[in-house]
């Protein structure tokens, strides 16, 4: 299972294995990660599953279609070059060791 390591908002790191096909969405709710609230449920409805992906980790991932850039117009906290909807990366064993952090504020 691809490893996922979640920077959380006091800088600790947490490490979850994510079924592959998985969202890292998922990942983190079944994971019971704060600060991913996901009111949605993972249909790109709603922003609240923000994260900020590791530069280094940037080049991994395919760019964000047409409706997850217009959601992440409205994210709550800052936007930065490494937004993403967590509910919108599906994990593939390619993705093994992705390091995302939580912003500080979902809502």
């Amino acid at each position: 299972m691809p490893a996922i390591h979640f920077v959380l908002k006091d800088a600790s790191v947490r490490t979850l294995d994510a079924r592959e096909g998985a969202s890292v969405m998922e990942a983190a709710i079944f994971g019971n990660v704060r600060g991913i609230d996901a009111e949605c449920g993972g249909s790109c409805a709603c922003a609240t599953c923000h994260v900020y992906v590791d530069e280094a980790d940037l080049a991994r991932l395919p760019p964000p279609d047409q409706i997850e850039a217009e959601m992440l117009e409205a994210v709550a906290a800052e936007r930065r070059p490494g937004s993403r909807l967590s509910c919108q990366i599906m994990m593939t064993p390619a993705l093994d060791g992705l390091t995302v952090h939580v912003p500080e504020t979902q809502v």
